[in-house]
């Protein structure tokens, strides 16, 4: 039985015994606003006591998108008027998202096509992450003067450290695939097995899975000489080492590609750079709840202190493209400052 429970920015249905979440604003990359997330969260909280749902599965109604984030124009608009709206946004999306990684039930998600910000907080807390030779994921916030936040603190930091360095860092997109390789998901299927809800639903009960996607069909895959310069350069000590590394590689199979990646990190915000690099470090050793703590105090200072206005007025607001960030440079950032951010 599959029955519509209401249309809005989020779909809820029923369907074998399992809840479906549907993201439904295709028309901005299903990007969540405060609404979505009280809608998501109330409807979790219904269905965790119903014993005629056995598990929870998130998806896209439709588009290109998983889900590209929050509604960051939203969010600025709430910054300048010195709204509520800004720290009830985090408070209750940080809520959200730890409270799918504490969910009594299993969790599936589906994420298809563009994976950012917020649809990875979404994502990275369900039992079963599903992805597709369509899936672009990243975590790209340090571009507009912000950290790799939703949880990233926890999910990125269990990675090998170079790698959450690298994702963390650089924020550039990945593939399904890699998101396979590096542990950011569990199951890589064709696109089109998410077109029949009930179908997809027997193989997960059945763990009957179609044949794996050819890895060369798909854009961006990790290549060995790739992985091996992450692995070099982004377990160098510090940020100004990572960077250093970079700007010194020789190597002919990734000396393009570093120079590549650190022309990439060059256009972010230098501090946020800095921040970034020491709350995937304190990461590692803290629990998930204390994790999400540690992102809502560095996210007050993002706006209170840091370039988050300027990152987004330029990158999404104003379009300019050209941000003028507080420091010039990483070695212009005062240590002091970066741990006043984890005050």
């Amino acid at each position: 039985m599959n029955d519509r429970l209401n249309a809005a920015e989020v779909l809820f249905s029923r369907l074998d015994g399992v809840g479906i979440v549907s993201l439904n604003q295709p028309q901005v990359l299903n990007a969540l606003d405060l609404p979505t997330i009280r809608q998501i969260a109330a409807q979790l909280d219904d269905w965790a006591d119903d014993p005629s749902l056995r598990a929870v599965l998130f998806r896209s109604a439709g588009g290109r998108a998983f889900c590209a984030g929050g509604d960051i124009r939203s969010l600025y608009r709430h910054a300048l008027a010195g709204a509520p709206e800004l720290g009830q946004f985090f408070d209750e999306e940080y809520a959200l998202d730890c409270r799918i990684h504490r969910y009594p039930k299993p969790t599936i998600a589906l994420m298809d096509g563009v994976v950012m910000g917020g649809g990875m907080g979404i994502g990275q807390g369900c039992s079963l992450r599903i992805v597709t030779e369509r899936t672009r994921m990243a975590m790209p916030e340090t571009a507009i003067g912000l950290f790799p936040d939703v949880g990233a603190s926890f999910f990125l930091s269990r990675l090998p450290p170079a790698l959450a360095n690298y994702l963390g860092l650089v924020g550039l997109a990945i593939s399904g695939a890699d998101a396979l390789a590096c542990g950011l998901a569990d199951r890589l299927v064709p696109s089109d097995v998410l077109d029949e809800l009930p179908t997809l639903i027997g193989r997960i009960d059945d763990d009957a899975w179609p044949a794996e996607i050819p890895r060369g069909t798909m854009p961006d895959v990790f290549a060995p000489d790739v992985r091996a310069a992450i692995d070099r350069h982004f377990s160098v000590a510090g940020i100004d080492g990572i960077m250093a590394s970079l700007a010194g590689d020789g190597e002919p199979g990734s000396r393009d590609w570093s120079a590549r990646t650190l022309a990439q990190m060059e256009k972010h915000s230098p501090l946020m750079l800095c921040v970034t690099h020491a709350q995937l470090q304190r990461g590692r050793g803290l629990a998930l709840e204390a994790c999400f703590g540690m992102e809502r105090g560095l996210m007050r200072h993002c706006f209170a202190h840091g370039d988050a206005r300027e990152g987004i007025r330029a990158l999404l607001v104003d379009k300019d493209r050209a941000p003028r960030w507080q420091h010039a440079n990483v070695a212009d950032v005062d240590p002091a400052l970066v741990n006043f951010f984890f005050s």
